[in-house]
């Protein structure tokens, strides 16, 4: 087993990041976030729920730094070497009276940077404020500097070997839809049909394997159409519900998402004019998506459909995705919503995600898309059309 993607790719990319510090004027970059991690240097494994995180400095190879039985995962899934891997003893997790930070904080002074600019992850889900508080105590006349998100924009732009990668995981998606719509019926629960779509997920399409996708599998029905990220339950699908799913792909931690809408037995005719406004305003976006626009002229198109048929959702439509880890796929860099600055590049990839949370029913439908030199290319392929099943 080893790194997903050849040396040269990785080299690029960390060349990436160190010019973005420099322009920070970092000496080095403390990163907590896995998917940074992976994207960086192929680490991969299911570790972040304990302190690791993975420094970059401008002379010396990506260094790990995280739990002991953890460690043989640098070596079996980056092009590190041992001189790469300073793992803590296992006899520092979760404890009242010690950190395994603390330890960190003493491996990071083997690199001569006790007082230097050091550039840090503050908002990500894996990289807590106790663990901050620790590296600053263990390294306090060092300067911390905030520089929350500088490896996701350097994600923001694909190279062509990301892209090819994120139409596999597009096509996973695209599969994995066209089962869940083959074997959902009044009758079947959701959690049946969610075994379904994870099985789908997992043992991927023309002999490519998926991975878990960083968000679980989404069903709006009944009651739960209402809001936009419930859970699945054990309830079953009943006649004439309306019912949306937001589902995906992974390949090789990359992940794409994919939404559609499905009607069982006969909807209103409400259900019918929205899902039909929704469709006209996901061509109007991918329309206007190419090079130079900006993500708030994009957010317009769909707000101008939205104005026609009177109808209003307030949350953005789509953002920036790539690698990701539970709970989130999204890069936390690009935002389609209303007036926002950020010029779309050829190679970023969007999920472009319109939704109506109605009254006991709603409808998504969403396509990941690739920015190219003209346009936009849809990686995702499937009919957008309201589902029936009868």
């Amino acid at each position: 087993m080893t790194a997903p993607f050849d040396r040269q790719e990785y080299q690029q990319r960390l060349e990436r990041v160190r010019t973005a510090m420099n322009g920070r004027d970092l000496d080095a970059m403390v990163i907590g976030d896995p998917a940074n991690m992976n994207w960086l240097t192929g680490f991969d494994a299911w570790s972040f729920y304990v302190p690791q995180v993975m420094l970059v400095l401008h002379d010396h190879p990506p260094v790990w730094l995280g739990r002991q039985m953890d460690a043989g995962s640098v070596l079996l899934t980056t092009y590190l070497g041992s001189e790469s891997v300073r793992p803590y003893a296992e006899d520092l997790v979760q404890r009242d009276d010690v950190h395994p930070v603390d330890a960190i904080a003493k491996s990071f002074k083997e690199f001569g940077i006790a007082d230097k600019r050091i550039g840090f992850e503050s908002d990500t889900y894996f990289f807590s404020f106790k663990a901050i508080e620790r590296l600053q105590y263990g390294l306090p006349t060092a300067a911390w500097i905030d520089a929350d998100r500088l490896v996701n924009w350097c994600r923001a732009v694909k190279s062509e070997a990301e892209i090819h990668t994120m139409r596999q995981a597009a096509r996973i998606a695209s599969h994995v839809m066209s089962v869940a719509c083959d074997h959902i019926a009044p009758g079947v629960r959701q959690c049946d049909l969610v075994a379904k779509v994870l099985a789908a997920q997992v043992s991927g399409v023309d002999g490519m394997g998926g991975d878990l996708t960083a968000l679980c599998p989404l069903i709006l029905a009944g009651e739960a159409a209402a809001t936009a990220h419930p859970l699945w339950t054990d309830e079953p699908f009943t006649t004439n519900q309306t019912v949306a799913l937001e589902l995906g792909g992974a390949r090789k931690r990359y992940n794409a998402g994919l939404a559609r809408t499905l009607q069982l037995g006969q909807g209103t005719q409400k259900v019918y004019d929205t899902a039909g406004a929704v469709k006209e305003g996901l061509e109007a976006v991918l329309d206007c998506i190419r090079p130079g626009i900006s993500a708030g002229e994009v957010h317009r198109a769909w707000q101008d459909v939205l104005d026609r048929h009177r109808l209003v959702k307030e949350s953005r439509i789509g953002y920036s995705i790539g690698v990701g880890y539970a709970p989130d796929w999204g890069e936390h860099t690009v935002s389609l919503r209303a007036n926002e600055e950020t010029v779309l590049e050829p190679n970023m990839t969007l999920h472009v995600m319109l939704g109506m949370w109605m009254d006991g029913w709603g409808i998504e439908l969403s396509e990941t898309v690739a920015v190219t030199e003209t346009g936009v290319e849809c990686l995702t392929q499937f009919d957008r059309d309201l589902f029936s099943v009868q």
